[in-house]
């Protein structure tokens, strides 16, 4: 399987035509059975690719990503196609003027975009079950969920169609199909990657991340949207997060955070159940706040699940919301403070691996609860804090795949990577290709 870097390479040298890879991942697109395309991009991803082609042979660099096939989640606008953000309700919206600043950059970067992915409506769950589009299926067991709301996302680079692709992570929407689907996922520091051209969710926790199959293709991908290069430390203190993240957890996860430190001091956060709470109304009112008008207007074009979720929060009085944000503004900084001695915590990415399509429920604190809202009870407390996370996949070649978190200081997304890099070099962390998945376009 041909990593990014070699692929780009190989477009650069000439010795790889960007539209003939572009033209093969079209085809295998075109017959992917995951539920995870929404739209496949055929004129758009010749064009570019040709472009590619076109610069190679005058003599000039493409870029970094030079003809490399990627996906968006299906709320990242691209030029000439309305934004649809998982929902019927604008697929004959104005199409969008301009490209997402991130996707601006991928194609600045010689990175060819070839569809939009599966998503949960708006961004509403961890499962990327949609009422329109279907349920993305989990490339390592179709009977099983992909994760979400970056579902669609994921499964298309665990699958081994696409080489990375892009998602959005709320409260966990990234690393959990990350988790679920054997991926590095991440979450950057809030605020950190260009949002422009990217529909909201809640403002408050929304970011976007990239899904890649290594640590190094995650750095390249990061460098590219950051516009920075990775400086990532080489001694790290470590400490694994204890209290909640020690329960509803995988023995198996455990048993490898156990491994990866041993030493390492156990910190419990405070105040984690009221932590999760917090988020969960400022999401519901931003989401409630920002589909108020349309919800008026054409409540029952909405899936009914994230419909009934969003008139909840659009009711909640805006004193609960700004409590809510007072407590937040408080926490982060009292977490910042009780983290500052540590370079990387560890914690479980997901509760459990990926349930069943036909029954999606997990079991939390030994009762049997909906995997559209708690898949993201390990991740949700770290967006409230708005730190960096990392989901890594434990190196499980053969069985169900399942992440852990790595979490870093404000800014320190370079000191994850590296971190990561030790753990995959030795064999702890790392990608394993779903059998009899397709061999993509960057194999």
């Amino acid at each position: 399987m041909r990593s990014i870097a070699e692929t780009a390479a190989a477009v650069r040298a000439g010795t790889l035509s960007a539209r003939a890879l572009a033209e093969e991942t079209l085809a295998a697109l075109a017959t992917d059975t995951h539920v995870a395309v929404t739209r496949v991009l055929h004129e758009r991803a010749r064009a570019e690719a040709d472009a590619v082609d076109a610069m190679v042979a005058a003599g000039r660099d493409p870029g970094p990503l030079a003809g490399v096939p990627y996906g968006v989640k299906d709320l990242f606008d691209l030029t000439g196609l309305p934004t649809t953000a998982g929902s019927t309700l604008y697929a004959d919206a104005l199409p969008a003027a301009t490209d997402a600043e991130a996707v601006a950059r991928f194609k600045a970067a010689g990175a060819v975009c070839m569809a939009t992915l599966n998503m949960d409506e708006f961004a509403y769950g961890f499962a990327t079950i949609n009422a329109a589009y279907g349920t993305t299926r989990n490339p390592h067991d179709p009977s099983r969920l992909a994760g979400g709301s970056s579902g669609g996302s994921a499964a298309m680079v665990a699958a081994g169609l696409l080489a990375f692709t892009l998602g959005s992570d709320t409260n966990g929407s990234i690393r959990v199909p990350a988790s679920l689907c054997g991926l590095y996922g991440l979450k950057p520091t809030h605020g950190d990657l260009p949002l422009a051209g990217v529909f909201p969710f809640a403002e408050s926790f929304d970011d976007i991340g990239p899904f890649t199959r290594s640590i190094a293709e995650m750095s390249l991908v990061w460098q590219v949207l950051g516009g920075r290069e990775p400086a990532g430390r080489g001694d790290f203190r470590v400490a694994c997060l204890g209290g909640r993240f020690r329960e509803n957890a995988e023995a198996d996860q455990l048993a490898a955070i156990d491994a990866i430190a041993p030493d390492a001091p156990l910190v419990e956060l405070p105040e984690i159940a009221r932590a999760r709470s917090a988020a969960f109304i400022i999401t519901a009112c931003e989401g409630g706040a920002l589909h108020r008008e349309a919800l008026a207007a054409s409540a029952m074009a909405f899936d009914p699940q994230v419909r009934d979720r969003l008139i909840a929060g659009a009711l909640l009085p805006d004193t609960l919301y700004e409590e809510a944000q007072a407590f937040r503004a408080e926490y982060r900084a009292r977490i910042e403070t009780l983290v500052a001695d540590y370079d990387v915590l560890l914690a479980p990415a997901t509760p459990t691996f990926a349930p069943s399509i036909a029954d999606p429920r997990i079991a939390i604190d030994g009762a049997l609860s909906p995997a559209r809202a708690d898949l993201g009870i390990h991740t949700q407390p770290i967006t409230f804090t708005g730190l960096p996370s990392l989901a890594v996949p434990l190196y499980r070649p053969g069985a169900l795949p399942i992440g852990v978190q790595l979490i870093g200081g404000p800014g320190r997304e370079s000191d994850l990577f590296a971190f990561a890099a030790k753990l995959e070099a030795q064999g702890i962390i790392g990608f394993s290709m779903p059998l009899g998945a397709a061999q993509g376009a960057s194999a």
